[in-house]
């Protein structure tokens, strides 16, 4: 598992320096063509973690409710972050992956309530959940660059 936590931190990483030097204004364009910004995508990948592996676990997420309602599976950018909040979006961005490979560590991931992904890979514990998010991050972070080009 220490490889797949690895992979997520540098995915992370790369997202985050690929946004390094945008301006809010910039992180908050929607171009033709693209249904939502670079800040949902950065918020939808914090949210998409926390679900996968915390809620599909029973256990309780570690980010905002109302982060979750609007950066969720199935939701399109409905206002634009301050630029404190977005900083604290970039926060757990950085950090959950650390927090996550500690509780796994730590076991908290006892139970794990099997899932069908929209992609029709049925998750069935942790580990699969941990590899899927990182094939989603590994997509967003394509629909980042691609958005960066027209920003």
């Amino acid at each position: 598992m220490k490889a797949q936590f690895d992979i997520l931190k540098k995915s992370r990483q790369l997202t985050l320096k690929a946004i390094d030097g945008l301006t809010l204004e910039q992180l908050h364009i929607i171009p033709d063509g693209f249904k939502n910004n670079i800040a949902w995508n950065v918020a939808h990948l914090v949210v998409t973690q926390q679900l996968l592996h915390y809620k599909l676990s029973g256990l309780d997420c570690l980010v905002p409710d109302e982060l979750i309602e609007e950066h969720k599976k199935g939701t399109f950018p409905t206002r634009i972050f301050a630029k404190e909040e977005f900083e604290e979006v970039t926060d757990l961005f950085a950090g959950l992956p650390d927090t996550l490979e500690e509780d796994f560590n730590e076991g908290i991931f006892e139970t794990f309530n099997t899932y069908p992904t929209s992609v029709g890979v049925e998750l069935d514990s942790i580990e699969k959940a941990v590899a899927f998010n990182n094939y989603h991050e590994g997509i967003h972070l394509g629909v980042i660059l691609a958005l960066k080009k027209f920003v």
